[in-house]
């Protein structure tokens, strides 16, 4: 069967893309394993979505999932092992082998959070344990609080953090923080920012919200406890688009270049949306916004290249 437009993800980006291809009476199909993204696996209270005062990320999801299917949309639930263009048609294979065909495709697959991979990580995700801090920092008021990385974005989840946290640790690997000199000279005369280096993180641990961090000194060897009652992971991102290849240019993070108007690739007739594009600022409201735009991008591209 040949689409119109394939849209492969399904969090706030591929959603909307799909909700505007709907409107516009696209043949689409949407692939994705799960419906959510990070939405609905590291975002427990959302705060910042234009109508929703409060409302979860699995409550927001459904709300995206059953607008969505209000449209004659196709979903395949399967992940993307690689997309080709050949003539003006891209042909998407499945992981399990299975070949689809569209005239356009937008890639919406988002980026997951690196994960530490430390005990007790998994079992405080949303209790204390936050992936984003624009999201979920607010609700630390007057909280110590620890951000891990020493990067940039480390550096500047700690500076957001400052001016709602009581005492924010930053927590390094290294034996000095990784992040730009000018990021290191903002935090520098905020007496409530501390900075940790030489550690070894071990384990969170907590009752129902999470309590403590325990981290090995590396230089002396010696087990800390840092009692707390908030962490936020800033150890960088890994954008899922390895399945693009050379249909795309990417940023150094792996991220995919496009047109600033039109969020299209290299490759015409590729569009990019959400947390895969190349932006500073990964919030899904902004996700949900570029979803539009690439639906629209799209369908003016099949109009002007008479494909539909």
């Amino acid at each position: 069967m040949l689409y119109d437009l394939i849209i492969i993800g399904g969090g706030p980006a591929g959603a909307t893309a799909g909700i505007y291809a709907g409107r516009q009476k696209l043949k689409t199909l949407l692939v994705t394993k799960a419906f959510g993204g990070q939405m609905a696996k590291n975002t427990v209270d959302i705060k910042n979505y234009p109508g929703f005062e409060s409302i979860s990320g699995l409550d927001l999801l459904q709300k995206f999932e059953h607008h969505l299917k209000q449209y004659e949309i196709d979903i395949e639930h399967e992940e993307v092992k690689e997309i080709k263009k050949t003539g003006k048609h891209f042909i998407v294979t499945l992981k399990g082998a299975k070949k689809l065909e569209g005239k356009a495709v937008i890639i919406a697959s988002g980026a997951d959070p690196r994960s530490l991979n430390l005990k007790g990580e998994q079992e405080f995700i949303g209790r204390g344990l936050s992936y984003c801090v624009h999201c979920d920092g607010p609700l630390f008021f007057d909280k110590t609080v620890a951000v891990i990385g020493g990067g940039n974005s480390g550096l500047e989840a700690a500076l957001f953090l400052s001016s709602v946290a009581k005492k924010i640790y930053i927590l390094e690997y290294g034996e000095a923080l990784k992040a730009d000199r000018e990021n290191q000279e903002k935090i520098k005369n905020i007496k409530k920012i501390e900075i940790i280096t030489n550690v070894a993180l071990k384990e969170i641990k907590g009752k129902q919200f999470v309590n403590e961090i325990v981290y090995q000194d590396r230089k002396t060897k010696k087990d800390v406890v840092l009692p707390l009652e908030g962490i936020f992971v800033e150890i960088g991102y890994q954008p899922a688009t390895a399945f693009v290849k050379n249909l795309a240019d990417f940023t150094e993070k792996q991220e995919i270049k496009t047109d600033m108007e039109t969020f299209q690739t290299k490759t015409p007739g590729l569009f990019v949306a959400g947390d895969a594009k190349a932006g500073k600022y990964k919030q899904i409201v902004i996700a949900a916004g570029e979803g539009a735009k690439a639906a629209l991008s799209a369908f003016q591209y099949l109009k002007n290249e008479k494909l539909i």
